[in-house]
């Protein structure tokens, strides 16, 4: 599955549904975050880097450790429920203060047969 990826041995997806597979029942919206933030020392050097244009890779490494723990408490919820599934998964991000971003992971806990 092309869309759809095992952690913890939850399936996570993309989708609403899961060509072959057939939903059980329906446990509800389950959600992971988290909030990070960049040392001083780099947000200056991301700073000097805005000036000259290019890829700022602290910050990309950053998100994608973010995404990476939301992901987890997420899936952690889940399985607390006893999902063996999150379908339709979205990430949101927004930010709570100069150099500090909160990533939210959501989608909904089923039990897929």
């Amino acid at each position: 599955m092309a869309n759809a990826l095992l952690q913890d041995n939850i399936m996570v997806a993309n989708l609403e549904i899961v060509p072959g597979r057939r939903v059980r029942s329906h446990l509800g919206m389950v959600q992971g975050s988290t909030v990070r933030a960049k040392h001083a020392g780099k947000d200056f050097l991301a700073g000097l880097k805005n000036i000259v244009g290019g890829e700022l890779k602290s910050y990309t490494e950053l998100m994608q450790e973010a995404r990476d723990e939301a992901t987890r408490r997420m899936v952690e919820q889940a399985k607390s429920i006893g999902a063996n599934a999150v379908l339709n998964v979205r990430y949101s991000a927004t930010s709570i203060t100069v150099g500090a971003a909160e990533i939210l992971a959501y989608g909904t806990a089923v039990v897929m047969e």
